[in-house]
């Protein structure tokens, strides 16, 4: 048992599977996960839409910071609950992978990088070594947004670069997304609300730097998969997972600065009262008004 692991002796996370990691305490905390909740590579794997290679490692690095316990015959078991369950060693300051994966979302969603790539093109552009662009490429591909091709270079997945298919995604979430908070079944996981809240504001608080946007999405991701884990139809929460996944990529890029990013959470939070409160109707309307006006904005946003 380590109730207290020591940092030191922890395995060392590459970018991706540091990313891996993070993702994975926002699914146990948006999925409201009792301690001793069963935990298996290949449901972690599915349930943020990954290979089970990386997940391997992010959760055997959770099990070293003593929030998750490994069982034989059963994988691994929670150790906190979700509202406890939280590693502030992922807060840690964006690296040189991370500014990477940034500057290549940025040139790509600028249309200043063709679908078909190479290495070494890529190389040259972005001034890194191989070993630090794959990382970056494979942390992409594991994201579904680039895949390599048969023989050398890498593709990216055009379709999920296209402001359409972006109208469309926001459009299938209006038509979604409210009427989860309208299902019989809704109920938030006792200490969501207080983390989900927690969360927006220590970002509020927080100085806003180029990496913040991979911090933001991370925390969008998990409040609108959250609500969606809530409404208690897993089909509704399986077409949001897909969203997200779909999103990730291009949500990383956040090209409106801090001023956007107080409203989105202002807007979060807003909701957050009016399901605490037992409103779920209203809370409905405010997430339908939400949602329009990020879709506004993005249709604004030049291709």
């Amino acid at each position: 048992m380590r109730d207290n692991p020591d940092p030191s002796t922890a395995t060392e996370l590459s970018p991706l599977q540091r990313q891996i990691a993070a993702r994975l305490v926002d699914w146990v905390r948006s999925s409201g996960f009792e301690r001793g909740h069963a935990l298996s590579e290949l449901s972690a794997a599915a349930a943020i839409g990954v290979s089970r290679t990386p997940v391997r490692a992010a959760l055997a690095w959770l099990d070293q910071q003593g929030l998750l316990e490994r069982r034989p015959g059963v994988g691994y078991v929670t150790r906190q609950p979700a509202a406890r369950f939280n590693a502030p060693a992922l807060a840690n300051g964006a690296d040189d992978a991370e500014h990477l994966f940034i500057a290549i979302a940025r040139a790509r969603n600028a249309g200043e990088l063709p679908t078909d790539v190479s290495e070494a093109d890529l190389m040259r552009r972005f001034e890194v070594s191989r070993p630090a662009l794959l990382k970056v490429l494979q942390r992409l591909a594991e994201v579904g947004m680039v895949e390599r091709k048969t023989g050398h270079g890498w593709a990216f997945q055009a379709a999920d670069n296209d402001q359409a298919a972006e109208q469309e995604s926001y459009r299938f979430r209006l038509l979604i997304e409210p009427v989860g908070l309208r299902e019989p079944n809704f109920s938030l996981p006792p200490g969501w609300s207080a983390a989900m809240r927690e969360r927006h504001q220590a970002m509020l608080k927080q100085r806003w730097t180029e990496a913040s946007a991979v911090q933001l999405f991370e925390m969008n991701a998990a409040f609108h998969e959250g609500l969606a884990a809530a409404s208690g139809n897993r089909f509704l929460l399986r077409a949001m997972q897909q969203q997200n996944r779909m999103r990730r990529f291009l949500n990383y890029e956040w090209g409106h600065g801090r001023e956007r990013m107080v409203v989105s959470c202002t807007e979060h939070l807003e909701i957050l009262d009016r399901l605490d409160a037992g409103d779920r109707e209203v809370a409905a309307v405010l997430l339908q008004r939400h949602l329009e006006k990020a879709r506004q904005l993005k249709k604004q946003d030049p291709i």
